[in-house]
């Protein structure tokens, strides 16, 4: 039935189509059969019933203030009618119609990753209850239950290994063709393919808020969302239709001939114009989603091609947005072993980031760390326990302050500007751990890349501290910096910058205005990150910086394709027109020769589906989905 169902769609949407060339058939039949007369009535009749749609979307068109080229189209056929040349006007028509139906396989084939990506969706989980499996839909799975994942089957919903090892296959969420090794405490998102064995899983998020689901949301509005691709045919459609009326009309006059008007029409149908931008457009779309981009909008992607200055937030975007360790200072008799050591007993109990770069420290300097006791944690300032019969405090100034820790006259805290955990030792102040957000490793190479690809300006725009951002800044050669900057100061920044369109790369929730404001926001690594992806505008769904650059590369491509695709199709148009006008040859012959063109243009538009191939991933970006 669902087979059927399509069919009848199809047959539906092309039933224009099909009668253009039944008519065609028969008027060809009824011609040899010595039956011109009715062939001619037949083909006029069936030319003049497909225009009224054409000329009804002109009308529409108008009302609304947009002029629609497809005014040389209806001239040119009803022309033909009126000058009795019937083989041409439905040879146009069986063009029109015939370049709809090329168009809508362009689309299909443009979007087949997104269409895969969409029916693979996870439909069954398989619950552990009470030592038993029970199948239940993937919808109602529920956070903390426990579910087993066969080799071959998707992951159904979020959810983090508890038991077992095995390679899983991601490449529908971020076009990484690569297999991931995954095992205890690691998480997987849902959509990925289990390849060897079975594992047993936690759940983390409902279906509702899992990862597949987010992606199938995005490419569903990317998939609806009206486009506004004719923008690029606009820049050509006036000139085109007053330079082909006017060669028209100009023939006309000087040989006194009105068939010149008809012919130098028949192969000034604006196809190329109508089809090459959308087609085009869609096909960037599609291989930007096979690279782990999702792209919401035909005008985003057309004001990424032409973008010339881009932003980007710090953390978490030019940085990894992991804490690692910079710096440990000691006060009096304890090295600095003995504070790493002190600080990562307490720390192991805590998950807070800072705690875990600690605690990732001392096992990469192979210190044994020690058991603690008693231990209590103060919410937002850090903890407490007893360390081979000492007291250790590790947290922030004001944990020191509270429980009264000697503090050297010598040290001014208020002087330091990095992010710090404090260690006291039997309530001295006996040292302190600074931390720092490292740079990318792809970061450089990714804005090298970027700026050759045409951003003549970059901003980097931060709520963090001016001096931690305008150091990351001149790491990375941005010299136009933003720092302390609230949600409301990133958004004025953006909006006070001249030289448009402007790109934002950002990654977090807080991001979110500034993504809307922008003139195309890109989230990065947008895996539950659901404020900063709805707001924008294109999501790269794995956490890698390169992808930004291969976001702009797929634009420029696309739109270079799709301008190249018009400028042939109207320069060609522009031969035959001369030539036309010369009155040698027949207009049937321009209808042919113009549905070459129209073929051309087509295929010609689709190279932006396959130009570029995926993208590596570095093994940082690779690291950073565990």
């Amino acid at each position: 039935m669902k087979h059927l169902s399509k069919s009848w769609v199809f047959l539906k949407k092309y039933k224009l189509f099909g009668l253009a060339l039944l008519s065609l058939i028969i008027g060809l039949v009824l011609y040899f059969s010595g039956e011109p007369k009715i062939t001619k009535y037949l083909l006029s009749v069936i030319a003049l019933v497909e225009v009224i749609p054409l000329v009804w979307s002109m009308f529409k068109d108008l009302r609304v203030g947009t002029y629609g080229i497809d005014v040389l189209a209806a001239t040119a056929i009803v022309s033909s009618v009126l000058l009795n040349q019937y083989w041409a006007a439905i040879i146009i028509v069986i063009m029109l119609t015939g370049g709809e139906a090329l168009e809508d396989y362009a689309e299909r084939r443009a979007e087949t990753e997104l269409d895969a990506l969409l029916s693979k969706a996870p439909q069954i989980a398989h619950i552990l209850r009470a030592g038993k499996i029970i199948d239940v839909k993937a919808s109602e799975v529920q956070i903390g239950n426990k579910i087993i994942i066969k080799p071959g089957e998707l992951v159904p919903v979020d959810a983090i290994i508890i038991e077992g090892a095995s390679s899983f296959d991601q490449s529908s969420l971020t076009g990484e063709s690569v297999p991931i090794s995954r095992e205890i405490g690691d998480e997987l998102l849902s959509g990925s393919v289990n390849i060897e064995g079975a594992i047993t899983a936690k759940t983390i998020r409902p279906a509702s808020d899992s990862q597949y689901e987010q992606i199938i949301k995005l490419v569903k509005s990317a998939k609806n969302s009206q486009t506004p691709f004719v923008r690029l045919a606009d820049r050509y459609s006036v000139p085109f239709t007053i330079l082909a009326f006017g060669i028209a009309i100009a023939a006309w006059i000087i040989s006194k001939e009105s068939i010149r008007f008809v012919e130098v029409l028949v192969v000034a149908t604006p196809c190329p114009l109508i089809l090459a931008a959308p087609i085009a457009v869609i096909s960037g779309m599609s291989r930007a989603a096979k690279n782990g981009i999702i792209i919401k909008t035909g005008g985003a992607l057309e004001r990424l091609a032409e973008a010339k200055t881009i932003a980007f937030d710090k953390t978490g975007t030019l940085t990894t947005g992991i804490a690692a360790i910079k710096e440990i200072k000691t006060f009096g008799q304890y090295q600095k072993a003995d504070i790493l050591k002190f600080a990562s007993s307490l720390e192991q109990n805590s998950n807070h980031i800072l705690a875990l770069a600690i605690v990732k420290e001392a096992k990469q300097e192979a210190i044994k760390i020690p058991k603690s006791s008693g231990l209590k944690d103060y919410s937002g300032t850090g903890l407490e326990a007893i360390v081979a019969g000492k007291s250790i405090l590790a947290g922030n100034m004001t944990l020191m302050k509270n429980n009264n820790v000697e503090i050297p006259n010598s040290f001014d805290y208020k002087k330091n500007k990095d992010t710090v955990t404090y260690v006291a030792i039997d309530s001295v102040l006996s040292g302190m751990i600074t931390f720092d957000d490292q740079i990318r490793i792809e970061t450089k190479s990714t804005l090298d890349r970027l700026k050759k690809l045409g951003f003549k300006n970059m901003l980097l725009v931060s709520g963090d501290l001016e001096q931690k951002t305008k150091a990351v800044a001149k790491k990375l050669g941005i010299h136009e910096v933003k720092a302390e900057a609230l949600p409301g100061d990133k958004i004025r920044a953006i909006e006070a910058i001249t030289n448009r369109p402007v790109v934002f790369v950002g990654d977090g929730v807080n991001d979110a205005p500034v993504l809307t404001v922008a003139d195309v926001g890109i989230a990065l690594g947008a895996q539950g990150k659901t404020a900063a992806s709805e707001s924008a505008d294109m999501v790269i769904m794995l956490d890698d910086f390169t992808k930004v650059a291969t976001a702009r590369e797929i634009a420029k491509n696309t739109f270079k394709i799709a301008q190249q695709s018009i400028v042939i199709g109207i320069a060609m148009s522009l031969v035959l027109m001369l030539v036309f006008s010369t009155g040698k040859f027949q207009p049937i012959y321009g209808a042919v020769l113009q549905e070459l063109v129209d073929v051309f243009v087509i295929f010609n538009a689709l190279r932006a589906h396959g130009t570029w191939k995926k993208t590596k991933l570095s093994k940082n970006s690779l690291g950073q989905l565990k």
